[in-house]
């Protein structure tokens, strides 16, 4: 018998490979419908994978991605894409590669699983909270449950999520579970999540999205992030897409990175500046924040001039070679102080989890303990919007259900003779 513990995406995958594979498998989930974060992925979409090489997917991961390399030689992307379509869950590509359903609900996606599941027999148990993992003479024997009662088991793999979301269950289980079986556990941080900061300017800003700007993370000379894309403005600071990757690439002591925003990255500093001394040149004595709607969205240019430490009412023909550098060098390179990552309650995932070293990438099987495997958010590995975080999950689920399944077999033939 092999029990997987956690019916997201992960472990709906383990399953279904593990029974695929000639396994017994019973599916345990703590809350009353299976996929419960699958249901709000993309916003109710489902941004199921992405349509990449396994060498572009690996670019995309900002933690540890060389750890996933045989989960996605085993199990693409056009993997999943091709399991949907044979489960009656036609899928979709939209821009940046992104694949969703075509349907664009999330709930066909967790239906397609549950299908394919109900056709190779595995038991789901529904309500059903585990409490602990047992291990008797090195390696796995069971689960026990949250009323008491054990349940044996060959294998278990361990597929229960992150801290991201704790009201689709995910309330950090699986890191208890392996740390009381001496895994080490790096501790859980909030990714692919908003910026707070300590400027208010931002604040002003709420509501404003910015398009085609370049978001740069650095920690003294080392470019740890930039990109080109979206950036949205909120009441706590600054999110959307850039914000949410960059969030990925935050060291541990934020006094030491330095985040810029690069307002018009299509010009170069000197094309900028002759573009500059045109518009003042033509303004005569217009104030600068009346000819700066030209350069910036009208909401932004009207608190430009302040955020940069000029006065408000500057007139154009009066700026000085030291402010047309000062507006130069905020419009190329705007300081963005953060102060913290927004609460882990609001991240897409979570960045922590059992350390790599411990995993057998090949299998997925800890390398403490025989007969217990990991697969999705639990594992310390993330990466960037567009359905990189989703596919990690079927492809380590897929690989530790496979292994687990193979393992169970061998111990069968060698119990036989």
């Amino acid at each position: 018998m092999l029990i997987v513990v956690g019916a997201g995406a992960a472990g709906l995958m383990a399953a279904l490979q593990a029974s695929r594979a000639g396994a017994s498998v019973l599916l345990l989930e703590r809350n009353e419908k299976a996929g419960k974060k699958i249901y709000i992925t993309g916003k109710g979409r489902c941004n199921v994978t992405n349509d990449c090489t396994r060498d572009e997917f690996l670019r995309e991961v900002a933690r540890n991605p060389r750890f996933l390399y045989s989960a996605l030689s085993f199990f693409s992307p056009q993997d999943m894409m091709t399991l949907l379509e044979s489960a009656g869950c036609p899928v979709t590509v939209q821009r940046g590669r992104r694949v969703f359903p075509s349907s664009e609900k999330a709930s066909d996606v967790t239906r397609a699983l549950l299908s394919l599941l109900s056709r190779e027999d595995v038991r789901l148990r529904l309500n059903t909270r585990v409490s602990g993992i047992r291990a008797e003479n090195g390696a796995v024997s069971g689960v026990t449950l949250e009323d008491g009662s054990f349940l044996p088991a060959d294998g278990v793999i361990l597929a229960t999520g992150g801290f991201s979301y704790p009201s689709t269950g995910s309330t950090g289980d699986g890191y208890r579970f392996a740390s009381a079986l001496g895994h080490t556990v790096a501790s859980p941080r909030p990714v692919l999540v908003g910026l707070e900061t300590s400027a208010d300017w931002p604040k002003k800003l709420q509501g404003l999205s910015l398009r085609n700007v370049t978001l740069t993370l650095k920690q003294g000379k080392k470019t740890l992030y930039t990109e080109l894309g979206e950036l949205l403005f909120t009441h706590f600071g600054i999110s959307g897409p850039l914000a949410l990757e960059a969030s990925c690439h935050l060291p541990e002591d934020l006094s030491s990175a330095v985040l810029t925003l690069d307002l018009k990255p299509g010009l170069t500093r000197d094309q900028l500046d002759a573009r500059l001394r045109r518009e003042f040149e033509a303004a005569g004595k217009k104030q600068l924040r009346n000819v700066l709607p030209s350069l910036l969205p009208a909401a932004f240019a009207a608190v430009f001039p302040s955020v940069l430490g000029l006065p408000e009412d500057l007139i154009c023909s009066q700026i000085t070679s030291a402010q047309r550098e000062a507006l130069l060098q905020g419009l190329k390179s705007l300081p963005v102080p953060v102060r913290d990552p927004r609460p882990v309650e609001e991240a897409v995932v979570t960045r922590g989890g059992v350390s790599v070293k411990e995993i057998d990438p090949a299998t997925m099987e800890s390398r403490l303990l025989p007969g217990l495997y990991f697969a999705g958010e639990l594992i310390d590995t993330d990466a960037h919007t567009g359905g990189y975080n989703l596919q990690i999950a079927f492809s380590t689920g897929a690989l530790a259900g496979y292994s687990a399944a193979l393992r169970g077999q061998a111990k069968e033939g060698a119990s036989d003779i």
